[in-house]
């Protein structure tokens, strides 16, 4: 399933992640992929480490806590502390597939994700830079995304993807994992068609009872899907 979510965070938040990011300790990038992805990454991040990376963390999380689109499509489990990157002067990602599990921290604070759902929220506006397209591969063909900025895309993990070298400007995103109570991306797509159209219903006053039965149908599917 590929979505995108608008509007994840809002201009005040927005301004204050930029306004962070640009005079931000930048590090290469391949210090967090292994031997292959480091083949075809050319980007810099915040480093794992770094107290600026944990603060604006923080600001996307709350961030999508409030985002009813964002909790029915992924179904949140666990998720991976959002991480940010920036792509410059023809930096780019060859095509890639994320680690099955992800790691952040260590010790008492280690955190591990099995990565279901992969999350790019998109912190430029597109006329800021040329280039810079996720491209995202699937049975359909491959779909390019430059979303505007404050708006994010979520998609399989299990995708084959890549972001295109950036050849004007700067890109900087923060991306991040979820493991969601439904590792299964046909089964996430069918209770999310299932949700929007109990809202609908809901909200054009249909048949309370036909509502109330299909209610039912869906926390009973997620009962039985889920992994909790």
């Amino acid at each position: 399933m590929l979505l995108h979510v608008p509007q994840v965070l809002d201009a005040q938040e927005l301004a204050r992640v930029r306004q962070a990011l640009e005079t931000a300790d930048w590090t290469d990038g391949r210090e967090t992929v292994g031997a292959q992805g480091a083949q075809v990454k050319r980007n810099h991040q915040l480093a794992d480490a770094s107290p600026l990376k944990a603060e604006l963390g923080r600001v996307v999380l709350a961030a999508l806590e409030r985002n009813p689109l964002y909790f029915a499509a992924a179904l949140p489990l666990r998720v991976l502390p959002p991480r940010f990157n920036r792509y410059t002067g023809g930096g780019e990602y060859g095509f890639h597939v994320d680690g099955a599990v992800m790691i952040s921290g260590s010790g008492p604070e280690r955190l591990q994700v099995r990565s279901d759902v992969s999350c790019t929220l998109f912190l430029c506006e597109p006329d800021e830079y040329d280039g810079g397209e996720l491209v995202i591969s699937d049975t359909y063909g491959e779909h390019e995304v430059k979303l505007p900025a404050g708006d994010m895309i979520l998609y399989p993990s299990s995708s084959l993807h890549r972001v295109l070298p950036v050849t004007r400007g700067a890109r900087l995103a923060s991306f991040f994992w979820v493991q969601s109570m439904v590792r299964d991306d046909g089964r996430r797509r069918l209770l999310l068609e299932m949700d929007t159209a109990i809202e609908s219903l809901r909200q054009s006053q249909a048949d309370p009872s036909a509502v109330l039965q299909l209610t039912g149908v869906y926390h009973n599917l997620l009962r039985q899907w889920a992994e909790v």
